[in-house]
């Protein structure tokens, strides 16, 4: 599959290099081409740069040259970009728009002014917005695509023990250090009425809305937490199956043009607008905000927490009952305060118990599929087997603000993988390597399926498709 990241970084690279390349249109020319879309050779050339960029990073040495491995990445974006056109690949409009104002912010933050940039650039900013929105569009179709094409593939027990056996052993990875860890959550006493607030700003920015002070958009670019707050709170239009259940609830029973009253969902309090509804498809703008708390509210959880992690240090109590007692957390507390990824299984509707996971890498901490926070890390890692943190401060995935203490249970040190103790790690492999190869496959088929033209000085690389060539001349 492409490196995603990589492809990311050529994206941003050659938006700010690509007005410089038009001034040299002369010096520069068509080296590939993929159904109806052409590879340019300042393209490969800037690819490339990245690969041994990255390889110099990373500290790895490949026996390819970077021009060719680019200009594979790059036919195989293209073809992926084609296919996705063709097949109508559902993109989000409103995240490209939001990935081209954000980028281009950042480029004219470098440069001073909009003046500067155009002046740098030669290039009105309205043509390098165009510019940036066609290169971010060609990526969210490659990659809605190729989701398409692997989000099919599924996997099943016997294949990840067959897997694991015909895997040679010193092939399998190396697990890095895990963690298992415990916690009580606490949040703040005074939850009710900030909520009460929250709600409160929401209906003080209704009735301004309704009685014509403001328009609902400049509501949301000011004061909505939401990532949707830079287009207005506009979200792109689907069923209402795709929402919330409190905000789909609300939603349906909106006309166009009318506001809700305020929605509660585990994200904090919405105002909603239907903009219009065509069909199943539900098109609206919300504002989000989350409950607000003074100083002495968020501290009052710490100095509780920081009371009873006393009492456990003293023996007065165990942790585990401790958790039992006085833990907000739902999904941990029953368990000696244990923590696990039942929150994000619960998100995903996945209900299956094997899939339940309490043993955690450096990198989960942070990660959005494991939903576990850089706090717990910070914390855990600072302590012995057995010990306990003092209380700190620190929000749930959902962006509530609360206070927790942790303990460190286990610590599992680094190993090679196994069947019995890392399953759940050796099925993620399986499928990816499934997905892989169907994708390898899906291919194959499509590159004798669609135009492709590779200049004769190029035809020579070591592809690792050898269909690029056959189908190139």
């Amino acid at each position: 599959m492409f490196r995603k990241g990589l492809l990311l970084a050529w994206l941003l690279a050659m938006a700010a290099v690509a007005p410089a390349q038009k001034r040299q249109v002369m010096l520069d020319r068509v080296v590939a081409v993929v159904g109806g879309s052409s590879i340019l050779q300042s393209e490969v050339d800037e690819y490339a740069a990245q690969l041994t960029a990255q390889r110099r990073q990373e500290g790895y040495t490949s026996d390819r040259d970077p021009l060719n491995e680019a200009l594979e990445d790059l036919l195989m974006q293209k073809l992926l970009y084609n296919q996705g056109v063709i097949d109508s690949v559902e993109i989000s409009a409103l995240d490209i728009q939001q990935r081209v104002e954000q980028h281009l912010q950042g480029m004219i933050e470098q440069e001073g002014s909009i003046a500067e940039l155009e002046a740098r650039h030669h290039m009105a900013v309205f043509n390098i917005r165009e510019m940036l929105r066609q290169r971010y569009e060609e990526r969210a179709y490659a990659e809605g695509m190729q989701h398409k094409i692997i989000s099919r593939v599924t996997i099943v027990p016997g294949e990840v023990e067959r897997f694991y056996k015909r895997t040679d052993r010193d092939s399998l990875p190396t697990i890095p250090e895990q963690y298992v860890y415990a916690q009580i959550t606490k949040f703040p006493k005074s939850m009710k009425l900030a909520k009460q607030r929250a709600k409160e700003r929401l209906l003080e920015m209704r009735e301004r809305i309704i009685t014509g002070q403001t328009r609902f958009d400049v509501m949301a670019r000011m004061y909505s937490v939401d990532g949707s707050a830079i287009t207005g709170g506009e979200m792109d239009p689907q069923p209402l199956e795709g929402f919330v259940q409190p905000f789909a609830d609300a939603l349906g029973e909106l006309r166009p043009g009318q506001i809700s009253e305020v929605v509660e969902t585990q994200f904090g309090f919405h105002l909603i607008q239907l903009i219009d509804k065509k069909g199943r498809l539900y098109h609206c703008r919300h504002i989000l905000i989350r409950p607000d708390y003074t100083y002495e509210e968020e501290a009052e959880p710490t100095h509780i927490l920081d009371s009873l992690a006393t009492k456990i240090r003293q023996d007065s109590i165990t942790f585990e009952k401790a958790a039992l007692l006085y833990s907000d957390d739902v999904n941990s507390k029953m368990n000696g305060g244990i923590v696990s990824n039942a929150d994000i299984l619960e998100r995903a509707g996945v209900f299956d118990a094997k899939y339940t996971q309490t043993k955690f890498l450096r990198e989960d901490f942070g990660s959005r599929g494991y939903g576990k926070s850089l706090d717990d890390y910070n914390a855990i890692r600072k302590l012995q087997v057995g010990e306990i943190s003092d209380a700190f401060p620190t929000e749930d995935m959902m962006g509530n603000k609360l206070s927790k203490i942790v303990k460190l249970v286990q610590v599992i040190p680094p190993h090679k993988a196994s069947l019995n103790e890392d399953y759940i790690r050796l099925e993620q492999m399986a499928l990816a390597a499934k997905q892989e190869r169907v994708f390898r496959e899906w291919l194959s088929r499509k590159i004798d399926g669609m135009y492709v033209y590779i200049s004769p000085e190029y035809r020579d690389g070591a592809f690792e498709n050898k269909r690029w060539l056959k189908q190139g001349k």
